[in-house]
């Protein structure tokens, strides 16, 4: 049974220094590292995105601290979800944050490489989710931390890494998830359907009603025949900088 991380005796335990707990605003928790890529609005956008159930296999490709399998049980009572994470400083945060939650019946967590998902997981998930790296590799100025350089720049993870493992972990008729700029919305549609995954969603995501959107929400299927429907825009902030009464209601604040 999950456990209220605020309340958890052990919690200190599980934390590392310099390391913090942030209430998710839904029952759960997440540790936070300064040292490690923490997660933004497009992480908790994907989540609610994402259309699972209970009983569906369920894997998120590079999950990070586990932000969005953590979200992925608080959207969907019962629902299991395999992480896996390439970076093992960020396996372990996202390990002892599945632990301080609880959810260790729930979330399994398997450190190794997207390009190996098949070998490392097997194949017949229902579900992709993935918040891939954004960035070329060769593009902008340095990050930081070689940690942020992973999680944003396609050093490990390309695009085309991500939709080839995908068709080769997914069943026939099986979705990807994933959110993606709208800078390489053509570079993304004609990877996934050169994969055999066709578009099926799509949301934009605007900063504000007068910006352009800046990125994707995509679900795509496996094997689907073509067809592609767009949702309303999604719009984050208003005018006076507060979230737009959409994102009110995915952060929870607009029930």
């Amino acid at each position: 049974m999950r456990q209220n991380g605020a309340d958890n005796k052990n919690t200190q335990a599980l934390l590392l220094p310099g390391e913090r707990v942030e209430d998710l605003q839904n029952g759960f928790f997440i540790i936070q590292s300064p040292a490690c890529f923490a997660f933004g609005t497009d992480a908790v956008l994907l989540a609610h995105f994402v259309r699972a159930r209970a009983g569906e296999r369920v894997v998120d490709f590079g999950t990070g601290d586990g932000i969005i399998p953590i979200l992925l049980c608080a959207h969907v009572p019962g629902l299991c979800v395999t992480g896996l994470e390439v970076q093992p400083e960020l396996a372990d945060l996202a390990k002892r944050s599945v632990a301080l939650n609880g959810l260790e019946e729930r979330v399994s967590l398997v450190y190794g490489d997207i390009r190996e998902a098949r070998k490392l997981l097997g194949t017949g998930f229902d579900v992709v989710v993935t918040n891939p790296p954004y960035e070329k590799a060769d593009s902008g100025r340095p990050h930081a931390s070689e940690q942020v350089r992973i999680a944003k720049r396609e050093l490990l993870c390309t695009l085309e890494d991500v939709a080839c493992s995908a068709t080769a972990v997914l069943r026939n008729g099986g979705r990807l998830y994933m959110i993606y700029p709208t800078v390489r919305f053509a570079e993304l549609m004609a990877t996934l359907c050169r994969h055999r995954l066709e578009p099926k969603r799509v949301q934009l995501v605007a900063p504000r009603a007068d910006r352009a959107p800046a990125l994707a929400l995509v679900e795509a299927r496996k094997g689907a025949r073509p067809g592609v429907q767009f949702l309303p825009q999604l719009n984050i902030y208003e005018a006076d900088g507060t979230y737009t009464p959409p994102l009110k209601r995915i952060y929870g604040e607009g029930k």
